[in-house]
């Protein structure tokens, strides 16, 4: 059975850093692309920050500078730093594992920011 298990997110005033974390189980790990997305309210859901199976990373703009994607293939999980946040990063952030012919949801995780 794939899962991919998220933990973090939360309540948090602007400027501050949040850590999510997503764990798989069920996966070949190292051979999917992970991916976090984020759904803000009436907004639909968009790409956020993307790492490949061999490292290589890219962000959408608004997050660049911001917020970084790692993973650990040994502990199957991927992780995303958010640093200095801002009110239009509220959103339910989901973790997102891709390979050919896969593909895999976390849960979702609210993130707000407000003070």
């Amino acid at each position: 059975q794939v899962q991919l298990v998220q933990s973090g997110g939360g309540l948090v005033q602007p400027g501050g850093s949040l850590r999510l974390s997503c764990v798989a189980s069920g996966i070949f790990f190292r051979l999917y692309t992970m991916a976090w997305y984020r759904q803000g309210p009436g907004k639909q859901r968009e790409l956020v920050a993307v790492i490949s199976n061999d490292g290589l990373t890219n962000y959408t703009d608004s997050v660049k500078g911001r917020f970084t994607i790692s993973r650990d293939n040994a502990l199957n999980a991927v992780y995303l730093q958010m640093n200095s946040l801002k009110s239009e990063d509220t959103a339910v952030y989901y973790c997102n594992g891709n390979a050919p012919l896969r593909n895999y949801w976390g849960q979702g995780t609210q993130v707000i920011v407000s003070s």
